[in-house]
């Protein structure tokens, strides 16, 4: 089987079998591109989450063209999105032609009531996730709190949040390196 065939059929499997929206199918992603295929490192994972995170567009589709381009190019970014897009894209299409004779079933109501905690679920785990591979600890745990506080409590808007945390690394990255050139050069006496 091709590279592209198998990216194609492990990106439709995500698609297919993800409930909830983009955040929900990381932990699907994750397992299959990193864990099972070695596609990627935890590390390369988490800056594809970052970068499709900031970039335009669906979250789903950004995370299947960024993993499908950094494994397979070009060719890899639409192959990756096709997979993940064309199942949700024919299940809606399935939906929408059938949903109005069923959606006053009383089973069918409550099947959807039932997938919302799980749906939930999955969002969260990612979370858990994240912050291991990010590094989190009780030094930086204040960060992501602060910028979710910001963001829910006072309507900042995630695009000054990311500006900030980025201008605030680059600038804490030079402070720490002038501070190990200062250790390393030699005491005058």
């Amino acid at each position: 089987m091709s590279l592209n065939t198998e990216m194609f059929l492990s990106f439709a499997k995500i698609g297919t079998f993800t409930l909830g929206g983009g955040f929900a199918m990381v932990p699907l992603m994750e397992s299959e591109i990193v864990d099972k295929k070695h596609w990627l490192t935890k590390e390369e994972f988490l800056d594809v989450i970052i970068v499709s995170q900031t970039s335009p567009g669906v979250f789903a589709a950004n995370m299947a063209s960024h993993v499908g381009y950094k494994i397979g190019g070009k060719t890899g970014g639409v192959v990756a999105t096709l997979g993940v897009v064309v199942p949700s894209v024919l299940m809606i299409l399935l939906i929408a032609m059938f949903f109005q004779q069923f959606k006053s079933i009383r089973w069918v109501e409550k099947m959807f009531m039932g997938i919302r905690p799980a749906v939930v679920a999955l969002i969260a785990a990612p979370v858990f996730t994240m912050a291991k591979s990010a590094r989190l600890n009780k030094r930086n745990l204040w960060i992501p709190v602060v910028a979710a506080v910001l963001i829910k409590c006072f309507d900042v808007s995630p695009i000054y949040i990311i500006f900030v945390a980025a201008l605030s690394g680059f600038v804490y990255g030079r402070y720490k390196r002038k501070q190990e050139k200062k250790e390393d050069q030699p005491q005058k006496d």
